[in-house]
């Protein structure tokens, strides 16, 4: 009989939904069925509220149902959990004042400045996250809605960082925000997905720390019970990992861990690649209700 857990970690973007404006239908039903049980499912993304579901996720829900149900977003910016009339309130948060956050846009601009200048590679940025900046390292590329990593992706811009001179890979990029951030006085956390170096003061380690710690005190769930899915854990070379490996702490790393991608390649010792995309994830969530 398959493991049965108490707690479901799960990214949303190609791992519960194809796209941030494809139907929600096919998860509603299995995810209802398994909050209205008392499972617990947490959804962990790196977008705000508004892009999950349109905006109106909970609104599927009973306010009793929604009393299982939490989000970690905005790599660690944000976490809610809902009260016993099921509305929203956030716990754990982690946002920098203004002034912080204007050294994190001070950090990304040197680090698109040094890529022109030294390198005339084109970058775009996105500056209105909460509590971190998207640089776009693949101005060319537009992934439409369909926002996670795409098939060729790493190895398009691998070809692009070569053709520019660049030699340190995704490893180098990570490492010059990091470095240029303590050289500036202002520590950042550097993630990439390939197209993106996402740099800010948190990531969805802890977003999945406070919740995961929120579970154990409340509930007397341990990680053991709990079960991690996305469908960006791949590896990038020289131990970088995609987002979703970030779900994978000291705090969580007893817990299962499972990448549905399709994408063949390197992943964390931790994760178990099951395939089969959302699909797959649907098929788990209904598996858990027997």
């Amino acid at each position: 009989m398959p493991k049965k857990y108490k707690a479901i970690f799960f990214d949303w973007d190609g791992t519960a939904v194809l796209s941030r404006k494809a139907p929600v239908d096919d998860i509603i039903e299995p995810m209802k069925k398994l909050l209205s049980k008392g499972v617990k499912l947490a959804v962990i993304s790196g977008t705000t509220m508004e892009n999950i579901g349109g905006g109106k996720l909970p609104s599927y829900f009973t306010p009793e149902e929604r009393r299982n149900l939490f989000f970690g977003l905005g790599r660690g910016a944000f976490n809610y959990a809902f009260d016993e009339e099921g509305e929203p309130y956030t716990f754990g948060d982690k946002l920098p004042d203004k002034n912080t956050l204007i050294k994190i846009h001070d950090v990304c601009y040197a680090v698109h400045k040094r890529l022109l200048q030294e390198y005339t590679l084109n970058t775009d940025i996105v500056f209105s996250r909460p509590n971190y900046c998207k640089i776009d390292l693949m101005v060319e590329n537009n992934r439409g809605e369909s926002l996670f990593l795409q098939e060729g992706e790493k190895e398009r811009l691998l070809e692009n960082l070569s053709l520019h001179g660049f030699r340190g890979g995704l490893k180098g990029l990570v490492d010059l925000a990091e470095s240029m951030g303590r050289d500036m006085g202002m520590p950042v956390k550097a993630t990439t997905d390939a197209k993106y170096l996402e740099v800010g003061i948190s990531s969805k380690s802890d977003n999945v720390n406070v919740l995961s710690d929120h579970f154990r005190k409340e509930y007397g769930i341990i990680p053991e019970e709990c079960s991690f899915w996305g469908d960006e854990y791949i590896g990038f070379g020289e131990g970088i990992f995609g987002s979703d490996s970030f779900m994978i702490t000291d705090q969580t790393r007893a817990g299962d861990f499972f990448d549905v991608s399709e994408t063949p390649g390197e992943r964390p010792k931790e994760v178990v690649r099951v395939g089969g995309g959302v699909k797959r994830f649907e098929e788990f969530l209904i598996g858990q209700q027997d």
